[in-house]
């Protein structure tokens, strides 16, 4: 991870665990999922939402007047209706998508749930995915979400990341090793 992107990941995650605790001080984490969802789906449908988080060219006031504005139409809950705005205030609201990804991942911890990210060569049928998160569910104890992709270069097999956990079983890293294997021996 790049130096910006790790403090603003720093920014993010100080946001998140903030109000993250504040809703569940105040029993509201459906709400907030609800809002967190919303959210996430306006900003990747509106260029303009994307514009107003990131362009230097807004006033604070301005971002703060819009984001609290944009909020209150999408009937946010208070505490993400006034996070949003102090975040304005501080010049902060770059950071929302990293914001909404804690928020998200915050949600799912409270829930014991992990979200598996699960690469293949070709797209795995409906009962592959359930084996698989059937398998990986017993193994880390958690109710597992599988995010699936397919990257062709794989060859076949699989590659599995689970938080900080990776089990690469595909054929392109084992002919990776077996190509090293042999170099050290010529």
């Amino acid at each position: 991870m790049s130096e910006p992107a790790s403090i603003s990941a720093g920014i993010a995650a100080r946001y998140a665990t903030a109000i993250f605790e504040i809703a569940k001080e105040n029993n509201d984490l459906k709400g907030l999922e609800t809002g967190i969802n919303d959210l996430a789906a306006a900003l990747a449908e509106s260029a303009d939402l994307r514009g107003l988080i990131a362009s230097p060219l807004v006033s604070r006031t301005e971002q703060e007047a819009a984001i609290t504005a944009i909020a209150k139409k999408m009937k946010l809950g208070a505490v993400l209706t006034n996070s949003l705005g102090l975040m304005a205030q501080k010049r902060r609201l770059f950071v929302l998508p990293q914001l909404l990804k804690a928020l998200q991942d915050a949600l799912a911890e409270e829930r014991g749930e992990v979200t598996a990210e699960v690469t293949s060569a070709k797209a795995l049928t409906k009962t592959q995915i359930d084996k698989l998160t059937k398998t990986l569910s017993e193994r880390v104890g958690k109710s597992v979400t599988i995010n699936a992709t397919v990257d062709e270069a794989l060859i076949g097999g699989l590659v599995v990341k689970v938080g900080s956990k990776m089990i690469d079983s595909s054929i392109r890293s084992k002919l990776n090793s077996l190509q090293n294997a042999m170099k050290e021996v010529g």
